[in-house]
């Protein structure tokens, strides 16, 4: 069985483009996140809940390699899984596609779970690992 891969849509609003008429660059981090948001929706998990349940977790490394342009009114896809089972981080890897399947941007983005009083580092949720281990997503 493949490993779960989440694919999320996105269409590219014209607010977003630069003066060339492509996606600038800074909004790839956007993209992301919304990729990671559905992916863990798709999981069965709100990151709403993680925080309800006393977990924050801010990213702490974010690397893109732009790979091809993006234009306005495209519609790109956001490939989105978990490279492997978190510990005190987890760390997602993406894939964005135009719409003929051309690579855009591959990146990593590394989140680690803290505390939200003290600000250090804990363990990943067991429910997380639990519904990424349901999924095959680890």
């Amino acid at each position: 069985m493949d490993m779960y891969k989440h694919q999320t849509k996105i269409r590219v609003r014209y607010s977003e483009t630069d003066q060339m008429g492509v996606v600038y660059y800074g909004n790839y981090a956007t993209y992301l996140e919304v990729g990671r948001v559905e992916f863990m929706r798709s999981i069965g998990l709100v990151y709403k809940e993680l925080e309800e349940e006393g977990v924050i977790m801010p990213v702490v490394h974010s690397g893109i390699d732009y790979k091809y342009p993006a234009k306005y009114d495209e519609e790109l896809t956001v490939n989105t899984w978990v490279e492997r089972e978190p510990t005190s981080k987890i760390t997602f890897l993406y894939t964005i596609e135009n719409p003929e399947g051309k690579l855009v941007v591959e990146a990593k983005v590394i989140l680690v779970f803290l505390d939200p009083n003290t600000f250090r580092p804990m363990r990943a949720p067991q429910k997380l690992i639990d519904l990424l281990r349901s999924k095959n997503a680890i």
